[in-house]
């Protein structure tokens, strides 16, 4: 019963048949922890939220800042993006239940010794905390809160977590790490602009996953929404985005193997757009 960790696939179907393909996947068998963005920038953003509702409990996947961003463009919040592209689910017959089913997805998962995040994870957090987090959230998208929620989510603002956060700022800065973050301070200030590899850091931060004294260090984090950094496996962290819709790869772990297994994808759009 292989289980393996999957890269962002962002609406690029075609490129995720062929990686399930390439791994020998079976829905009876198999478990596929989707590690968010499933959808966007992409040509088949529906085909992939079809084929991910058709495997039942055999995908288990993530949301990503893309998939939230098809929440409030469906809910309208916010106007498409002039490289979205959502209108496959947006103008579905069946748009409803796929976003029904969006919204159940989960902010972060704990399983086979991993801790799996789209984005990454604040240096004061420990495993409970972010999962404690996590399901703050969760239970925002999954109930009657959702569209007066979607337009207090977007803003860098608050930076840095603070246990004292209440409302829309707590749920804020929960989002921000755990789909977005890329560098932060050692004292866990998030810059969310910077998108570069390793060498991008700005003056003063890390990559959050290198900053000393993190508190979820004694736990293997997995995560993607990072392409500028590529396949990176370490005993304390995987990443997984290996840039499918720009042209590169998507990517797939087997857990407990460390087995990488690779396809090559089509340039769906130019990086940088």
């Amino acid at each position: 019963m292989p289980n393996y960790l999957i890269g962002d696939v962002q609406g690029c179907d075609g490129a995720l048949g062929r990686l399930l393909a390439e791994i020998g996947f079976s829905p009876s068998r198999d478990t596929v922890y989707m590690l968010g963005d499933l959808v966007n920038r992409g040509p088949e953003s529906a085909a992939v939220v079809r084929r991910l509702m058709a495997y039942g409990g055999a995908a288990k996947c993530l949301l990503g800042n893309h998939d939230l961003s098809l929440l409030a463009v469906a809910h309208g919040v916010r106007p498409p993006h002039r490289n979205d592209t959502m209108d496959s689910v947006l103008q579905a017959a069946d748009r409803e239940a796929m976003l029904a089913w969006l919204r159940q997805q989960d902010m972060a998962i704990h399983a086979h010794g991993l801790l799996m995040v789209h984005g990454g994870v604040l240096p004061q957090w420990s495993l409970e905390q972010v999962l404690s987090l996590a399901a703050e959230v969760e239970a925002v998208l999954r109930g009657p809160e959702l569209a007066a929620f979607l337009p207090l989510m977007y803003g860098n603002e608050p930076a840095q977590w603070d246990d004292s956060l209440e409302g829309p700022a707590r749920l804020r800065v929960i989002v921000n790490a755990l789909t977005r973050l890329r560098f932060c301070t050692p004292e866990g200030r998030m810059d969310l602009k910077a998108s570069g590899g390793l060498a991008a850091a700005p003056a003063g931060y890390l990559p959050w996953f290198d900053v000393p004294g993190r508190k979820t260090a004694n736990v293997r984090i997995a995560f993607g929404h990072w392409s500028t950094l590529g396949y990176l496996n370490r005993p304390d962290i995987v990443s997984l985005d290996t840039g499918c819709v720009w042209g590169g790869c998507l990517s797939a772990l087997e857990i407990g193997t460390d087995r990488l297994l690779q396809v090559n994808c089509e340039q769906a759009q130019a990086p940088g757009e």
